[in-house]
């Protein structure tokens, strides 16, 4: 059987298979300097990198759209009044 490589590149997406330590982990995912994607510690693709401020609007993004559909709030109150009933539709041949 032929030895593979635990980490690398296919078709420009990063894999790495390697065990993963605490240190590597931590400092994945931590990365000043560097852009909003970085490699993953463990795995196939990219994560966010902390370190960018860009990550940080796009959790904020994110937490934001799943308050706002835990809560219920997707409908403003002025469309759910205009509701008033079933609408009859003619269609000409």
């Amino acid at each position: 059987m032929t030895d593979r490589p635990e980490s690398g590149e296919v078709f420009g997406v990063p894999y790495n298979f390697e065990r993963p330590s605490l240190g590597r982990m931590l400092s994945s995912y931590w990365q000043p300097g560097e852009g909003m994607l970085v490699p993953k510690p463990f795995g196939i693709g990219y994560t966010l990198n902390i370190a960018s401020w860009r990550s940080w609007v796009v959790l904020a993004v994110v937490g934001g759209l799943l308050l706002q559909e835990r809560s219920g709030d997707d409908l403003p109150a002025e469309t759910e009044a205009d509701d008033d009933g079933p609408v009859e539709v003619v269609v000409d041949d």
